[in-house]
């Protein structure tokens, strides 16, 4: 009896999905609900390693705690030097190479996969500046940063054999290069296979753009729908743009037209463990979300930070089928 209450129940919720065009997360039984963070961690990005690992980065301490998304165990893998911050970060495992993103003091850090230390540190602006060095994707030649206060890109070469090359500045054109200097711009970002495009979101905007990496040269992604002042963390997989609307604690797929000129929503993610989401990462079909927790307080230099004893951790959810 208690068999077939549990199966009319999801058939339930399942229907109930597809009628609201709202897929409500449903995570597999072979993985945890949540990945528990060390208390007071402050995560915000996520980049997945090998097999099942994850790395995620602290605002607070530029600390990264590396972990396993089926076991959902781990510890804290580096221990950043004093002053450094994480934000984004991504796995370029073919070279064993960790790039994160540095935020406020206007860096970016490269560490080893495999030992864990530092391999190298680019200052793209000055500390304290104004830049806020937020996100990255890895492509087959280069990183690429975006700063969410500055129309421009940063990239650090990767040659073959996995060397890196010198730091440079790529300063953005069209609409992608609109600046509001008192919210966050440009955020998340992400790329083709082929690394000959990338895809940007604009928190305050609510919009998302294509960039030439070789020019610059911006074009709006033509969508309606994402919210102003939420998009954070982006991913592109597929023909699908996943966009995390941090404060609207929702996971949104975009569906791109082949020329990625115009995207239409087909599916909103939602779950009650989502508590301000700030990105997200894809491990077969489930997508892995880390709950930043703004809503508590925003990490310096923008605030007070969460609270002593804060809990942190990351959502596993199973990406919905498409629903309009």
């Amino acid at each position: 009896m208690r068999t077939t209450m549990r199966v009319a129940a999801a058939c339930l919720a399942t229907a109930t999905a597809v009628m609201t065009g709202t897929a409500v997360a449903a995570p597999s039984p072979s993985f945890p609900d949540s990945v528990p963070l060390p208390v007071d961690f402050a995560p915000e990005g996520v980049a997945l390693g090998t097999g099942s690992t994850f790395y995620v980065g602290s605002l607070t301490t530029g600390d990264i705690y590396r972990g396993d998304l089926r076991t959902g165990t781990g510890a804290v893998f580096i221990d950043a030097a004093p002053g450094r911050v994480a934000v984004g970060l991504k796995a370029d495992e073919a070279h064993h190479l960790l790039f994160v993103a540095g935020g406020a003091t206007g860096a970016a850090y490269v560490y080893d996969t495999r030992s864990g230390g530092p391999v190298a540190r680019y200052q793209f602006a000055a500390a304290g500046g104004g830049a806020l060095v937020n996100d990255v994707v890895v492509t087959g030649d280069g990183a690429y940063f975006t700063d969410s206060f500055a129309p421009v890109l940063y990239r650090i070469p990767i040659a073959a054999d996995g060397t890196l090359g010198h730091g440079s500045t790529i300063t953005l054109s069209g609409p992608a290069a609109a600046i509001d200097p008192t919210a966050p711009n440009l955020n998340g970002i992400d790329a083709t296979p082929d690394g000959s495009t990338l895809i940007v979101n604009h928190t305050t905007l609510g919009a998302l753009f294509t960039v030439d990496p070789a020019t610059g040269a911006s074009r709006a992604i033509d969508v309606d729908g994402l919210v102003p002042g939420t998009p954070d963390g982006l991913l592109f997989a597929g023909d699908d743009v996943w966009v995390v609307e941090g404060f609207a604690n929702t996971l949104v797929r975009v569906t791109l037209t082949p020329d990625l000129s115009r995207g239409t929503i087909t599916s909103v993610i939602t779950s009650p463990l989502f508590r301000v989401p700030t990105t997200v990462a894809k491990f077969g079909d489930r997508l892995a979300v880390v709950n930043g927790r703004f809503d508590v307080g925003f990490p310096p230099p923008f605030g007070p930070g969460a609270p002593p004893g804060t809990d942190f951790d990351l959502v596993l959810v199973r990406a919905s089928s498409r629903s309009t």
